[in-house]
């Protein structure tokens, strides 16, 4: 594989290994807002943005830790079958599935500016009664399919690289 394919695969893979890092750790902040929420109900008024917020919290922490995820191999799969392959038929399942992945990946992205578009241009707000603007929620879940196009293109070029039996890792 040339030199700018082999840049592109371990700056995307050092990239979303960093970030995924990062974003591994809103896990605990998603706990301490559900232990506050918790300890709140239980003993005073519960807050009401507590859930709304743990729902953002887990749909950052999910997309954008999707590339990670991906690039650790971590994702679910049929391993039943899967282990039992050689290499090479994996990595011929696996460039037909990224490509899939790919398509999929395109329309999500397509609609989500779509959507952060009319939310951004309108003001759009939650119909809860804490009523957060939706915009920021929705750039971050943009960002998020983003950086997995992203490692999903660098997934590609990895297992077509093994098919042609020049590994890029």
């Amino acid at each position: 594989m040339s030199s700018p394919i082999r840049i592109y695969v371990q700056g995307i893979d050092t990239m979303n290994r960093f970030i995924g890092r990062i974003v591994m750790y809103g896990i605990f902040v998603l706990m301490g807002v559900l232990l506050y929420s918790s300890f709140m109900k239980t003993f005073f008024i519960s807050p009401n943005w507590s859930l709304e917020m743990a729902q953002f919290i887990m749909v950052a922490y999910y997309l954008m830790g999707g590339p990670y995820s991906m690039q650790e191999g971590a994702h679910v799969r049929m391993d039943l079958l899967y282990d039992g392959w050689s290499d090479r038929t994996r990595a011929m399942v696996d460039v037909v599935t990224v490509l899939m992945l790919g398509f999929y990946l395109i329309i999500l992205l397509y609609g989500g500016l779509s959507s952060t578009g009319y939310a951004l241009k309108y003001g759009e707000e939650s119909y809860s009664s804490w009523a957060p603007q939706m915009a920021p929620i929705k750039i971050v879940m943009c960002i998020g399919i983003f950086l997995m196009i992203l490692q999903a293109l660098s997934s590609l070029l990895k297992n077509i690289a093994k098919l042609q039996g020049e590994p890029l890792t």
